[in-house]
Parts: C-alpha cells; sequence; structure tokens
C-alpha cells in the first residue's frame, strides 16, 4: 500500500499498472500533476502476511484540500501482492 500511494504521489503510472490485479487492472492510468497528496495513514488491515494470499488495507490519503478514505484488497499473484479494488468509505 506505502509502495503505491508513492507512486501516485510520484506520477509513476507503469509501477501502478504493474502492481495492480490483472482482472481490474485499466488499461491506462491519466494521473493528474496537479494533484498534491500530502500523506498516507494506515488505518487497518487484515490478512496479508506471508502465510496468506488475500488481505485488505484500509487507509486515508490526503491531499491539499480533502482525502480520500478506502478499504483496499490485495491478492498474491504468482507471489507479489497487487491491488485488486477498493471501497470508498466517506
Amino acid at each position: 500500500m506505502r509502495s503505491r500511494y508513492s507512486a501516485f504521489v510520484k506520477l509513476n503510472e507503469p509501477y501502478l499498472l504493474r502492481t495492480w490485479h490483472p482482472s481490474t487492472r485499466p488499461a491506462e492510468l491519466k494521473l493528474d500533476p496537479g494533484m498534491r497528496w500530502t500523506g498516507l495513514e494506515i488505518l487497518a488491515t487484515t490478512d496479508g502476511s506471508a502465510f496468506h494470499t488475500t488481505g485488505t488495507v484500509t487507509f486515508r490519503a490526503s491531499f491539499r484540500g480533502g482525502s480520500l478514505h478506502e478499504r483496499s484488497r490485495f491478492e498474491r499473484v504468482e507471489g507479489t501482492w497487487v491491488y485488486v479494488d477498493g471501497e470508498f468509505l466517506d
């Protein structure tokens, strides 16, 4: 989760697409270069250890003027954790 947040901050589209589950990955991303992310707070996690194949991360990502509160689902694909989808909580 932290690496994907950093990729959003740095507008690193290739990394974001590479760490997105193949079944839900968009063909391309249109990141806003004017977006100013200001912080990430991990609020909760479920599963996601070396012994799991799925997990969730609930987080709040702050940006200038607001925040994004989401519960993201992740799956392990070929040994790597990838983002599946998320549910907005606010």
